[in-house]
């Protein structure tokens, strides 16, 4: 998602630099106060969004108002730079009070006890599961049953598309919006894609003459291999939709995983064999593992005319200008049907959350309420940036968008609204997961590997959960 990591949202694993660091420091819990009270009347809050930061400037703003003796001091730091801070500031104890949590990262952090249980705290003791889009606050929920995040906000997948390019190749948004799928032969879905794509010399994909080693425009973008994100904005909709196939035996807190499955490993294979057909980048083109080129990039250069991301991305993709500095029209259509007959989006939340180390743990406790609370998602919705977790503030987002900018995001608040939505799975060893998850989906990516290995990887998962027990 995003090209300039610094600057964007971005729904990526945590380093081993947290496992490596956090593993060898279990007294952490002990370095925060316990305090009802403490000295602390400023509130550090960190968040890694710059498009929200003037958002939620504004909730500090009427947070202070309404509290004067309390000020809000918000920071923030660009998606790498922010969780290696936020680990450093564990170990060194100066970390911020309240931060911004992500489902990836979160049962790694209950479990080293670095969480304040927000159902322990006065003004956060009585959140209530029900004032947010169904799923989300439970969620946030570790295995001892404390509450540990306040519910953000929240997002699914849709394509976005370049308008100009659909037009050029002779179809309609009504048919991307009804688009079917298949791991035998990619259904209509991969015949659009087909399409969409054109060689130097103006061939398209499914026409004679077609030269797959010489692209300029694949009718599908690529955002990586998906192993650090359990394929989110890459390969999630398709194995959500394969039919009766799950990430884990449960979510959150699953123990066997399914990778294994035939049924995933052949909708992997289908999946990146998009690109040995020359219809999705390659992982060189991309950028390799860093993906500094992603989908929004390859559309504004012209080398990809559509490709899935996640709601975050909006105001991106709605900013998007050619070369010659022209407004690029985009559209967003919804996931494409699967087998199961049902279409398929990934739901993942954000949380806000309190550090042991929070100085005044009442005051930053306060602070969450508010975050969570309908004042300040109302403010959050009406800038458009992103879905709260609220729905007066989802509702607020999506006038924001069709008013200002002309746009269609129904697409995304349809998959929650029609059930189609499946839950990012919160694990245990979360790190190491990825550790092993994301090395084995770039080789399947590059052709160094096959879905079939992958079943390797699912025993080499199961097993951390067998250590020690």
């Amino acid at each position: 998602m995003r090209i300039v990591m610094t600057t964007k949202r971005r729904r990526r694993s945590i380093g081993l630099l947290t496992v490596a660091t956090l593993a060898t420091a279990p007294v952490l819990a002990a370095c925060g106060s316990d305090s009802e009270g403490g000295s602390g009347s400023t509130i550090s809050y960190w968040l890694w969004d710059s498009a929200q930061q003037p958002g939620y400037q504004k909730c500090a703003d009427a947070f202070h108002a309404a509290n004067p003796s309390l000020t809000v001091q918000i920071t923030q730091y660009g998606w790498n730079d922010y969780w290696s801070k936020l680990t450093a500031g564990f170990i060194a104890d100066t970390a911020p009070d309240v931060f911004t949590n992500h489902l990836n990262y979160f049962a790694q952090f209950a479990d080293l006890k670095v969480l304040r249980p927000l159902d322990q705290l006065g003004p956060t003791k009585d959140i209530k599961n029900t004032d947010y889009q169904p799923g989300l606050a439970e969620l946030w929920f570790g295995q001892d049953g404390h509450r540990y995040g306040a519910p953000k906000d929240w997002d699914t997948i849709s394509i976005f598309y370049n308008k100009k390019a659909i037009a050029d190749a002779g179809m309609t948004e009504q048919q991307l919006a009804s688009l079917t799928w298949n791991p035998d032969d990619g259904g209509t879905f991969e015949k659009a894609v087909a399409h969409l794509t054109v060689d130097v010399n103006g061939r398209r994909g499914d026409q004679p003459g077609f030269d797959k080693a010489r692209v300029k425009t694949y009718g599908w973008a690529s955002d990586g291999g998906g192993g650090g994100g359990w394929g989110q904005t890459q390969w999630s909709p398709f194995t959500g939709s394969v039919g009766g196939w799950t990430v884990t035996d449960k979510n959150p807190w699953g123990t066997t995983f399914h990778l294994d499955d035939p049924r995933f490993q052949k909708t992997i294979g289908w999946f990146f064999d998009l690109q040995r057909k020359g219809y999705m980048p390659s992982y060189q083109t991309i950028g390799g593992s860093s993906s500094t080129v992603g989908p929004d990039k390859q559309m504004q250069m012209g080398t990809a005319a559509m490709g899935f991301n996640g709601s975050w991305m909006i105001s991106t993709f709605a900013k998007l200008t050619d070369a010659d500095g022209k407004k690029i029209e985009i559209g967003i259509v919804p996931t494409p049907v699967g087998p199961s007959g049902k279409r398929a989006s990934m739901f993942n939340g954000l949380a806000d959350s309190i550090t042991t180390q929070a100085k005044n743990p009442q005051a930053a406790a306060k602070w969450v309420s508010f975050l969570a609370g309908q004042q300040c998602q109302d403010l959050i919705g009406g800038s458009g940036v992103v879905f709260p977790a609220r729905p007066s503030g989802t509702e607020l987002a999506v006038r924001f968008n069709k008013d200002k900018r002309g746009l269609d995001v129904t697409p995304f608040t349809d998959q929650v609204k029609d059930k189609t939505t499946f839950l990012f799975p919160v694990t245990g060893h979360a790190a190491d997961i990825t550790a092993l998850l994301k090395p084995a989906f770039d080789g399947i990516y590059i052709g160094s590997a096959e879905p079939s290995s992958l079943t390797e990887v699912n025993r080499q998962i199961e097993d951390l959960f067998k250590v020690g027990s």
